[in-house]
């Protein structure tokens, strides 16, 4: 991850809480599409966007390989349509955190759980897209869509600058520096968290926003 953003790619300015659209090949109305964006996240987490194919999305979904044309022109179309419904998906817990009637400071720390079970595979409803959104760097992706999947990332980090920018910080403090130093951190908990481990994630979570506590106004809670 670079110094100036808590992905792979520089950050551009993003209207918060937004979600980007690109135009894409629009998938026909079928009642098997939506089993096809499962499988084709699985099959993406599993393997990856290079190795994997349309022939490998169509066993994974029960169809022929020339059905899935049928709704997406092309691997790159599929891979875009799994990684927007999986920044949907992760965006809208982040979203019911922000309009819900929390501080600030608990807001963040159900920001950070919401987070770590993404990154984990574990968010309710979201695995294997948000796995998806997690494995697959836009660097992975063709020249010609990546700007998509940069966007599409940023509109998720956007909901942290929220969130950090309601914090009652103390006058001085860095704020971006604030929010990347924790979402840096949060990127690297799969490295070493064991399911079986001393520390659940409710724990692991609480004790990384208690390392923000020291940036909070006196007596700001």
């Amino acid at each position: 991850m670079s110094a100036t953003s808590a992905w792979t790619e520089p950050a551009k300015a993003a209207t918060p809480g937004a979600v980007p659209v690109r135009r894409i090949t629009k998938p026909r109305a079928h009642n098997r599409h939506q089993d096809l964006l499962l499988a084709a996240a699985q099959v993406f987490r599993d393997k990856g966007y290079a190795q994997a194919s349309m022939r490998d999305i169509a066993q994974a979904s029960g169809m022929i390989a020339g059905s899935i044309y049928y709704h997406y022109a092309a691997k790159s179309d599929l891979l875009l349509a799994v990684y927007t419904e999986g920044v949907q998906l992760v965006s809208q817990a982040i979203d019911d955190i922000l309009a819900s009637s929390a501080s600030p400071v608990v807001q963040l720390e159900r920001a950070v759980r919401n987070h770590l079970e993404m990154m984990l595979g574990t968010l309710p409803g979201a695995s294997p897209f948000a796995s998806v959104f997690i494995q697959v760097q836009p660097h992975d992706f063709p020249q010609e869509g990546r700007q998509a999947l940069i966007d599409l990332r940023h509109s998720y980090e956007d909901k942290f600058k929220v969130l950090v920018a309601r914090l009652p910080l103390r006058r001085g403090t860095d704020k971006s520096l604030l929010r990347l130093q924790l979402i840096g951190a949060l990127n690297h908990v799969p490295i070493w968290y064991k399911p079986d481990g001393r520390k659940s994630l409710n724990a692991i979570a609480k004790a990384m926003t208690a390392h923000v506590r020291w940036a909070l106004e006196e007596g700001a809670t």
